[in-house]
């Protein structure tokens, strides 16, 4: 962070993070070894503040490097922005893996079926249909959620498939994935009877497994995303809708709100059900000011990319041109000989921990 032009470190967001990271060296620079058990139920206290400290990393930083996009090559705010979160990341499993421990130690009682926060038998069948039920159940209809029109989620391949990983990072991946492909096969067909399904497969392989998840909304390429990739991007030269003030404002709430932002499905299924009870609730002056807690950050696919690429997994999106059904607006306004049908394939491929050696980036 120290070898960015000054201009960068200057914008809003950038240097409240160099603090809280510096703050947070020092702290642990000074923390006393620990040596008895309440000496490690403190530290557990200490890891716990620190966490929670720290949750306005992810919107502060996209912040910052937002605005800072004029100045910085895509490449090299996108490399910068990458080791910041992949840190990141590091710093949380680790502390959130010692809590997790921790607990079970004090407790004495062992998961059956996870070793801290890693899960050594995650079914990735049942982890879909989690996902697929919650956006079902909470998805709002601003955000392409809809109690009519609603999209088979069909899973076929290996059902059986489990492996070890953290099932957080799994299922935030899964969600953001199904959540865009709703979103878009809702609003290209929401006005048919009968939605195109989403097809999810699973393969499991010697040491990976691999999911495609397929739907018919319309494809990925747009006049202001020319790449798939761009869409994983932080720099508004390959997606400019990084530098539209309705998400700078997000940003801002999201960054300066106590609660800031984890990226779990847990934290967004939260503010989806709070935002229906603030609706519902007179007088309210977060929902007035604009700042209630449902704020369209606009990261979740980077930060789904991220999370995917951790352990030496991959994301990879496809549009296929010419594959998928016409909605029924464009047969009635006979408009099907203009209407080409895209639909997107996303590929993830996730290692499985423990059968190979990962190459997590620190």
């Amino acid at each position: 962070m120290q070898a960015l032009p000054y201009v960068v470190v200057m914008q809003e967001g950038i240097a409240g993070v160099y603090e809280l990271y510096w703050t947070a060296f020092e702290k642990f620079r000074q923390y006393p070894q620990v040596e008895t058990l309440e000496d490690n139920n403190a530290f557990c206290t200490f890891l716990r503040n620190i966490l929670d400290e720290h949750a306005v990393v992810i919107p502060s930083l996209t912040l910052g490097l937002s605005l800072a996009s004029p100045y910085l090559d895509p490449d090299q705010l996108d490399t910068f922005m990458r080791r910041m979160l992949v840190s990141r990341i590091s710093r949380r499993v680790l502390a959130e893996h010692h809590i997790a421990l921790s607990n079970a130690f004090s407790k004495r009682a062992a998961g059956n079926d996870h070793v801290g926060i890693i899960y050594t038998d995650l079914s990735v069948k049942e982890s879909v249909k989690k996902c697929a039920k919650l956006l079902r159940e909470n998805l709002p209809q601003e955000d392409g959620g809809s109690k009519e029109a609603w999209p088979e989620i069909v899973i076929d391949g290996h059902l059986d498939t489990k492996f070890a990983y953290l099932r957080e990072h799994l299922e935030y991946i899964v969600f953001e994935l199904l959540k865009n492909a709703i979103q878009a096969t809702i609003a290209l067909h929401g006005k048919d009877a009968n939605l195109p399904s989403i097809r999810v497969t699973i393969v499991a392989g010697e040491d990976d497994i691999g999911m495609r998840i397929s739907d018919q909304g319309g494809g990925l390429i747009t006049p202001q995303i020319k790449s798939p990739s761009d869409l994983f991007s932080f720099s508004h030269i390959r997606n400019a809708s990084r530098l539209e003030d309705s998400r700078l404002g997000n940003l801002r709430s999201a960054s300066t709100h106590p609660k800031g932002m984890r990226a779990t499905v847990e934290e967004q299924v939260r503010r989806w059900q709070e935002e229906r009870l603030h609706r519902h609730a007179a007088d309210n002056p977060e929902m007035e000011a604009g700042v209630g807690p449902h704020p369209k950050l606009g990261i979740g696919l980077p930060m789904s990319n991220i999370f995917a690429t951790y352990f030496g997994g991959s994301i990879e999106m496809v549009s296929l041109d010419g594959w998928g059904e016409p909605p029924s607006s464009a047969v009635e306004d006979q408009m099907t000989i203009h209407f080409r049908a895209t639909g997107t394939d996303v590929y993830l491929r996730l290692p499985k921990l423990g059968t190979n050696l990962e190459g997590i980036e620190l």
